[in-house]
């Protein structure tokens, strides 16, 4: 493009209002075919503390992973103190106190279905009201849940329906804040800063497991009420994150807000409102979704009829979600306590706080590795580590850890080596899968699907976690740590099912992701950077 050119573009572009469909001579060409002939002016090349400010917000709309990540550190510990079993379980012949595994599957596991529910309904707020506005109401929907809660005083129903309320906030918080943060930030960093939201959910797990050690001595209502109202300062200050955020480009393209758009673009790519590269950034986001509009609509119909490619990467979005839950994960993180009980741990609850920090301090390796080795490998990687855990720590339960029988105490070495391996399963979990399946769906749906296919795709997540920790008190019971067979089968598939279907997105912008879907390729070897 010549300078008399450009500079007659930027001249006309400066002329658009905010509100009003961008002039003719930047967007003549619906079908994109301009876009393709001419790459993207590229961005000027910038040390990293150049993108320190985006990186801090981004953080901020990361922080929804930490409520979540509180919920699953602190409900671990409320079903194993005294005060919340004497009030919402029931009591022994002796007069003990005690939680059904029923009762306990149920507060435990009722959280994930309301997430399910909640990604598919308040996750469509984002949509409808704009990214920041979205996530801001679902807080307001998490706080009601969390009154619900702390203010039940002996009836466990009341509890189970809090916990649902806050559940439906937290669903649609983990569709809208990667979906937020991977259309907002620059594509050199993206996957590191959609990583953010697993390592404030790691954040939140472990500093969840530390206060419930905290308040574990005492013997009222503060041993549960405490951690609960902690949530009221989580939701205030994800609020005040929303404030600060610049809203996403993409979403306001769509709406016709061009120049709130163009704003939005220098601010996180740290170059002025008329550099050229915002300018042909907006056109090809314009562009993308002229081309959307003319392939769908982005009903519900379209998750399985759209094109390109849109029922595939539905499918595999949902397999990565389901997978990283089928890891057995959670099986360590919500009955972390109950689970080191079992191997003679004298305090289980300080061994829960050591599998936080390992799942904090390696969630900074991932943010790394996303970014140096890419999604598939990192996937492929996470997956061979994680089995040769899983079969360790299997094995030595079942073989070794009851030398006597089930009824005879545990056997300290056996223990202390399934503790080590729980935690280099949590490590290789953390640096992996972990982030990674974050960072590979936020990046596969085109804009007009992408709340959708996001949602069916974390749903699925929600339900298995469902699944998983409604059942386990029960699985455990019957074959004990025979369980981590099973989870070990699951990312064996995981590892098939990566290499053979799940493409590499790294270094691509979300439309050019969408171009590899448009075009036959095989994965692995579409777009290498």
């Amino acid at each position: 493009m010549s300078e008399n050119e450009n500079a007659s573009k930027i001249s006309a572009d400066k002329e658009v209002e905010s509100q009003t469909p961008p002039p003719q001579n930047v967007y003549d060409d619906p079908s994109g075919a301009a876009a393709k002939e001419e790459p993207l002016p590229p961005v000027p090349e910038k040390p990293a503390t150049a993108y320190l400010l985006v990186s801090i917000l981004c953080l901020l709309v990361a922080f929804g992973g930490f409520v979540f990540g509180w919920d699953t550190g602190t409900i671990s510990g409320f079903v194993n103190m005294s005060d919340f079993k004497a009030r919402f379980g029931q009591q022994k012949d002796n007069g003990e106190y005690y939680l059904s595994n029923v009762r306990t599957g149920l507060i435990v596991a009722i959280f994930n279905v309301g997430c399910a529910i909640g990604g598919i309904t308040l996750g469509r707020l984002g949509d409808i009201y704009g990214r920041k506005k979205g996530i801001s109401i679902v807080m307001v929907v998490y706080v009601v849940g969390i009154i619900i809660q702390i203010a039940s005083v002996s009836s466990w129903v009341q509890y189970f329906i809090g916990r649902i309320i806050s559940g439906l906030a937290v669903g649609a918080i983990s569709v809208l804040c990667p979906m937020f943060i991977s259309e907002t930030s620059p594509k050199q960093i993206r996957g590191t800063l959609v990583s953010c939201f697993q390592l404030m959910i790691t954040l939140g797990i472990f500093l969840g497991y530390c206060t419930t050690y905290g308040t574990k001595s005492y013997s009222n209502s503060v041993q549960w009420r405490v951690p609960l109202g902690l949530c009221f300062a989580w939701a205030l200050l994800l609020m005040f994150g929303m404030m600060l955020m610049p809203e996403s480009p993409r979403y306001l393209v769509e709406y016709g807000k061009i120049e709130e758009a163009r704003a939005s673009l220098a601010r996180v790519n740290k170059v002025t409102v008329d550099h050229p590269f915002v300018n042909d950034e907006i056109d090809n986001i314009y562009n993308g979704i002229e081309r959307e509009k003319l392939a769908g609509n982005g009903s519900w119909a379209d998750l399985f009829t759209g094109k390109p490619k849109i029922f595939y990467r539905v499918f595999v979005g949902v397999l990565l979600q389901s997978l990283q839950q089928l890891t057995g994960n959670n099986y360590f993180f919500y009955y972390g306590t109950t689970v080191f009980k079992a191997v003679g741990m004298n305090d289980s609850f300080e061994t829960s706080i050591v599998l936080g920090i390992v799942n904090f301090a390696s969630t900074f390796v991932g943010l790394w590795v996303i970014e140096r080795f890419g999604r598939r490998k990192t996937l492929l990687g996470g997956s061979v580590l994680m089995t040769a855990c899983l079969v360790v720590f299997a094995s030595v339960g079942v073989a070794r850890l009851y030398p006597n029988g089930y009824d005879q105490p545990t056997s300290k070495g056996a223990g202390n080596c399934m503790i080590t391996f729980a935690c280099f399963f949590i490590f290789s979990f953390a640096t992996t899968w972990a982030p990674g399946v974050y960072v590979v769906v936020s990046e596969t749906y085109p804009l007009r699907v992408r709340q959708k296919g996001m949602a069916v795709a974390t749903a699925a997540n929600w339900m298995w976690g469902f699944l998983i920790a409604f059942f386990t008190p029960f699985i455990t019971q019957a074959i004990h740590f025979a369980y981590g067979y099973v989870f070990m089968g699951c990312v064996i598939f995981s590892l098939f099912f990566v290499y053979f279907c799940v493409p590499e997105t790294k270094g691509l912008t979300l439309e050019e992701v969408d171009d590899m879907y448009d075009q036959k390729f095989t994965p692995g070897l579409a777009f290498k950077m």
